[in-house]
């Protein structure tokens, strides 16, 4: 067997340990995002480890730190919202397309509230989230902001930093109401604000 023939069948028997570890990573992941949002950062490594059916050395042979873990499983969740945006930027309209993804964006936001506390922490190792939370879904929201109102179905004017913002701020839990309203309808009549008069501002312009 030539040289490059051991290559060529190396990788080919390489390739799907490789997609088995990215499935494991991935599936750990959202084990770890759920056991996040029950029982805080602070859950024990070996639940997270049972409940994702690996080893607690699996673990820590790819997360050495628990920030590490925690970190991983937020810019996955971060990824797959910003994906989410692209997907529906090909193939929905532009008004649903912007709806979706901030239903999604909603998903996001109030399902990861447990976080919050570990990202306003102070550690280190969650200096950067913010920064590739931005990286990462600002153009997203660009595109679909772009689209929406060049199809007139939103207001003129509507940047992306004040959509997240909005959003964001609209699914912050109000802890002096004895009953809160829920957040998804509180961004509805938010989107139902961007939609007011654009059609009429696009036939000014």
């Amino acid at each position: 067997m030539s040289k490059a023939t051991k290559q060529s069948t190396s990788k080919k028997v390489a390739r799907p340990v490789r997609a088995d570890a990215l499935r494991n990573i991935d599936t750990l992941l959202r084990t770890a995002l759920a056991v996040f949002d029950e029982s805080g950062v602070d859950a024990p490594v070996r639940e997270i480890a049972r409940k994702a059916g690996v080893g607690v050395g699996t673990i820590y042979r790819h997360f050495p730190q628990r920030s590490d873990l925690v970190v991983a499983a937020l810019r996955s969740e971060v990824d797959a919202c910003a994906d989410a945006g692209t997907e529906l930027a090909a193939t929905d309209k532009a008004g649903v397309a912007l709806e979706k993804w901030v239903e999604r964006y909603v998903e996001f936001v109030t399902k990861r509230r447990g976080l919050a506390a570990a990202l306003g922490s102070g550690d280190p190792a969650f200096k950067a989230l913010p920064t590739y939370f931005q990286q990462r879904l600002l153009p997203v929201v660009h595109e679909l902001l772009d689209a929406a109102m060049a199809s007139g179905e939103i207001r003129k004017g509507v940047r992306p930093q004040e959509l997240l913002c909005a959003v964001g701020a609209l699914c912050a839990p109000l802890e002096y109401a004895e009953d809160p309203p829920d957040a998804r309808k509180l961004v509805g009549l938010f989107l139902d604000g961007l939609r007011y008069g654009a059609a009429s501002t696009t036939k000014a312009l």
